[in-house]
């Protein structure tokens, strides 16, 4: 069902539109418009310009909220004074920025130090003091690595060059570390050459003393120390933002309401009044009738608020809708949504797609077995996760095990229970002209025609809402088409049931009125709607032809459309049939030992793949064989623009 909507317009003193959003409009959901746009009529009217002071309180708030532990407790932010909430959140910022300003500090000194510990671990075997090798005063040298791909040019090289002297000193599965040596006056072609065979220079630190061995030693007892202070700093923060947690979370949820509601004014308008040049705001939106008047009644006594209050009829702004389904139909508001939201002079099909959805889905997928796993598996799906397809799921197992019972169907065996209707694979009707053809077929194509003239006079209830006189009267869908339908669904039923049909001139008659009107539906609907110049466009000629195609396809279309049902019979009777192949490889068709691994995989494999194709093919049907017939789905969410204080 789609709620009853009003437009409202509230206007004040232009300093007391803080008060107004806090005290009344933010208990309600309002889906504001921008009064410039929709009040364009009213002269005077000027941008409500102020800027957000919450803002950046907020970002702040967020961001030190988002460092909490999410199980944190909240206060209550509606008794948390403003100034309060401000300093929360001043408090706590300066208390972390001198943490984090001291943790960026020992990060990188960390950085530096690990870099270090990083170049100094391949050569710690090498037992000379540092700085003896790197002050050599003839010879000059160079630590660093050397890929493996280019170890044999390396080792070539050092053979033939008698004034380079090389020291392995480990490698791994990418590099080989080591140092080479060379008289300083050559060490700049020496460097050319390594640099050749992408040999990477490390820069080992010079200020400190001993082999490189002890110096990773002394640089690892100042990294264990630089971390142990960075925890001792992430302690603290935590105990930090632990004891101001409450206050926060509820100082930003404070924040998030004030700036929420501040922003009103980007949708307000301002005007003056000549008299006494005092400044109004005004704010205008759709709100539920119900709201509006709970609105009303709030605001009867306040002098300093004034509420407006106009039918959609009366408003150029589309309406908004807001959707409201009991509680077991709301998951198939998805489906409805998937195709579009209805408008709001449209009939909210989410009940009539809840009951033919799931009642189709079961007799596609009838057994008592599966449709209790399909049930329970979406019910606690739904309960805890709030997944809308596992509540799609959860009742359409529940049609899944009636229609169990009524084709006698557990687990694919159909010998422990009776079936309480027919077994889909061998129940068979005799029609005169036809032949035998199995019941669940017939019954298909049966239940086809009642839902697409159920779709036809939601057509005409949808257009005869919008006074569209073409779709209501004359058109394929409207009551033209349904008359034609009806009659064919009526002659169609009493041959094939073996009776005599009454009166049949009427009916041929009604099938060849019904067939002119469509035909001539633009003439026609000019006539009606009193539009003056030709009624027939192109010429007679092309009108004929034009118009002799459009009911050829009219034609198909309703042929089509009705046989497409035919599936929901095809896929009860092919469920029936996986079935009965998984019990045949389980051997319990045969009488001897049941090898239930087998049952069960087979009927999870069918719940599986099956379950999700006749889902689909439901869908199928209620979208291009339903929707499409009286469905427009071009509607506008109704959004609500505030966050809405509680109460």
């Amino acid at each position: 069902m789609i709620e009853k909507m009003k437009f409202v317009s509230l206007t004040g003193p232009r300093e007391d539109i803080d008060r107004m959003v806090m005290r009344y409009l933010s208990r309600y959901d309002i889906h504001l418009e921008n009064a410039l746009t929709e009040l364009s009529e009213v002269r005077g009217l000027t941008p409500y310009v102020q800027t957000n002071p919450y803002k950046g309180l907020l970002a702040k708030a967020n961001e030190y909220a988002a460092l909490t532990e999410k199980s944190a407790a909240k206060a209550d932010p509606v008794t948390l004074p403003l100034d309060e909430a401000i300093d929360v959140v001043q408090v706590l910022g300066e208390e972390l920025t001198n943490l984090t300003d001291k943790r960026k500090e020992l990060l990188l000194k960390d950085e530096e130090l690990s870099g270090l510990v990083e170049k100094l671990t391949p050569f710690k075997d090498v037992g000379y003091d540092l700085q003896t090798i790197l002050n050599f005063r003839y010879i000059a040298s160079r630590f660093g690595r050397i890929p493996r791909d280019f170890i044999d040019e390396y080792r070539d090289y050092i053979l033939r060059n008698t004034n380079t002297v090389t020291v392995d000193c480990s490698q791994d599965d990418e590099y080989l570390y080591g140092i080479y040596f060379a008289p300083r006056s050559e060490v700049y072609k020496v460097d050319a050459v390594f640099a050749s065979l992408h040999f990477e220079r490390f820069y080992l630190p010079k200020e400190y003393q001993g082999s490189p061995d002890e110096i990773y030693r002394e640089i690892a007892e100042k990294k264990a120390e630089n971390d142990r202070q960075i925890a001792e700093l992430d302690e603290q923060m935590k105990k930090t933002l632990s004891r101001h947690a409450p206050a926060l979370l509820a100082a930003r949820e404070k924040l998030e309401l004030l700036s929420a509601n501040f922003d009103v004014r980007k949708m307000a308008a301002c005007t003056k009044n000549n008299s006494t040049s005092d400044t109004f705001y005004i704010v205008c939106g759709w709100m539920a009738e119900e709201d509006v008047r709970k609105l009303r009644e709030d605001t009867k006594d306040d002098k300093r608020v004034t509420l407006i209050e106009q039918e959609t009829n009366e408003v150029d702004a589309r309406t908004p809708t807001k959707l409201r389904n009991p509680k077991i139909f709301k998951p198939y508001e998805m489906y409805v949504k998937m195709y579009g939201l209805p408008n709001y002079r449209e009939i909210d099909p989410t009940i009539l797609v809840a009951v033919t959805y799931s009642f189709i889905f079961g007799i596609m997928y009838g057994d008592v077995g599966q449709g209790l796993c399909l049930t329970i598996f979406g019910f606690l799906l739904y309960k805890f996760k709030h997944i809308d397809l596992a509540g799609i799921i959860a009742l359409a197992g529940i049609s899944s095990t009636f229609f169990g019972f009524m084709f006698g169907s557990i687990f694919g065996f159909e010998d422990v229970i009776e079936a309480v209707w027919l077994r889909p694979r061998e129940a068979m009707v005799t029609l005169p002209g036809v032949g035998s053809i199995n019941t669940v077929l017939v019954c298909a194509i049966v239940f086809g025609m009642f839902l697409v003239l159920a779709s036809m006079i939601l057509h005409i209830i949808n257009y005869r809402r919008d006074r569209n006189v073409e779709e209501t009267f004359f058109s394929t869908n409207s009551v033209a088409g349904l008359i034609f339908y009806a009659v064919v669904v009526f002659l169609i039923i009493m041959t094939f049931s073996g009776h005599a049909v009454p009166a049949a001139g009427i009916f041929i008659a009604l099938i060849v009125l019904s067939v002119l009107v469509m035909f001539f539906k633009e003439p026609l609907t000019k006539i009606a709607e009193k539009k003056k110049g030709p009624k027939i466009e192109g010429g007679i000629g092309m009108f004929i032809v034009q118009g002799f195609f459009e009911m050829f396809e009219v034609m198909l279309s309703f042929f089509s459309n009705t046989l497409s049902f035919v599936r929901i019979g095809a896929f009860a009777v092919s469920h029936a049939a996986m079935m009965s192949v998984v019990l045949m490889l389980a051997g319990a068709e045969s009488g001897g030992n049941t090898n239930w691994i087998i049952v069960v995989l087979g009927n999870l494999f069918v719940m599986g793949i099956e379950g999700l194709i006749v889902g689909i093919q439901v869908l199928r049907l209620e979208f291009y064989e339903m929707f499409s017939r009286y469905y427009k789905g071009d509607g506008k969410e109704f959004v609500p623009s505030l966050t809405k204080r509680r109460t």
